[in-house]
């Protein structure tokens, strides 16, 4: 790949030098049928020398974003429904993880084009976070069901015991920061869970202070008291917080790059800006018009996007002050989208017309 550019493009530079960057289309040829090739997930591998797609058609394709022929891609067969995410291995660059409605996950070596390993789920797969470590995959059911896999150097993928869920859960995310380590779940009722991993058996009782709905105020008390669970329950997560995030169902979740920042996208069409050292809602975001499916940070956490299924275009505003700094116009909602991950302004996303498209891959001065 070309040159890695590192350097931060302040606020005020950054309207001018993003409007210079050109988009590249990357068409998918294996569509089966009118509409079908609906791009449902995008990932960019750690270094960002290659991005996944995962379709409706069961289409999983690995992309190198400078060379945009399909002959130049991967077609990653083997799925039989549709792909409902993809994510990669943290620490392997060429690992890849998928989960289909068909019930299965699948971890590939795009490097030699194959399948290493088929873990069934239970049930129809939607989510997949992987442990900053790249030792675990959890992966989330439709049914609200999350199921870790555990990885080992010494044997092969190996699924946990299903944890089940009080409520929807759209999204698991693990915080790579602090210790212990935490997961951040999405759930139906408008808030963010965060819970302690790993689980571990259940408390008879249990208080634990949320944060305030309203986002202004701190909790300023945390207490939890528990007796030995009964012999032979099911192990569980603790919960640590409660984000009372909006008025509705959170749907995405997206950290920034030193974890100083949590993003979460609501079916209410805002995003809200949360500060991890302290939990409280620093802003909240409201340029899109439908349910907001997916939120990411710019590699150096100055800028957030977030993608919805519903209107057109997409705003990307200033973390520090949520001010629009720029926007990219499309034909048609644009619920997937994702920034490169490594030094680059690019931006990935999905909806228009003939498939992937990454702002920055086709030149620009940034």
């Amino acid at each position: 790949m070309a040159p890695t550019t590192r350097k931060s493009v302040p606020k005020d530079r950054f309207p001018t030098l993003f409007a210079t960057l050109k988009t590249q289309t990357y068409h998918d040829p294996s569509t089966r049928g009118p509409g079908s090739h609906t791009i449902r997930t995008i990932a960019w591998n750690p270094t960002g020398h290659l991005i996944a797609t995962g379709s409706s058609d069961r289409t999983l394709r690995i992309w190198n974003p400078e060379k945009p022929q399909v002959k130049n891609s991967t077609d990653l067969r083997g799925h039989t429904g549709s792909i409902e995410r993809v994510a990669w291995n943290p620490t392997k660059e060429a690992e890849l993880a998928s989960v289909s409605s068909d019930g299965t996950c699948r971890l590939w070596d795009v490097r030699s084009k194959t399948c290493i390993a088929t873990i069934p789920l239970g049930g129809e797969g939607l989510t997949v976070a992987w442990a900053s470590d790249g030792s675990l995959a959890l992966v989330g059911r439709k049914d609200d069901f999350l199921v870790p896999i555990y990885l080992s150097p010494d044997s092969p993928p190996t699924a946990g015991n299903a944890l089940r869920q009080p409520l929807q859960t759209n999204q698991t995310l693990f915080n790579p920061v602090g210790s212990p380590t935490t997961l951040l779940l999405t759930t139906g009722d408008g808030c963010v869970k965060v819970c302690s991993w790993p689980p571990v058996p259940p408390i008879t009782s249990a208080t634990v202070t949320d944060y305030s709905p309203n986002h202004s105020h701190r909790a300023v008390s945390h207490s939890r008291s528990s007796t030995p669970a009964p012999q032979g329950s099911s192990p569980s997560l603790q919960l640590l917080h409660t984000l009372h995030a909006h008025t509705s169902a959170c749907v995405s979740l997206a950290l920034s790059p030193t974890s100083r920042y949590l993003a979460i996208g609501g079916s209410d069409a805002l995003i809200s800006l949360y500060d991890t050292h302290d939990w409280i809602c620093r802003r909240t975001l409201s340029s899109l018009s439908g349910s907001v499916k997916s939120v990411s940070f710019s590699w150096d956490g100055s800028y957030v996007i977030g993608g919805s299924d519903e209107g057109t275009g997409f705003d990307i505003a200033h973390v520090e002050t949520g001010e629009t700094v720029a926007r990219i116009e499309t034909t048609a909602p644009a619920p997937c989208l994702s920034w490169h991950p490594n030094g680059k302004y690019w931006i990935a996303y999905s909806g228009d017309s003939g498939g992937l498209k990454i702002v920055g891959a086709a030149g620009g001065g940034i």
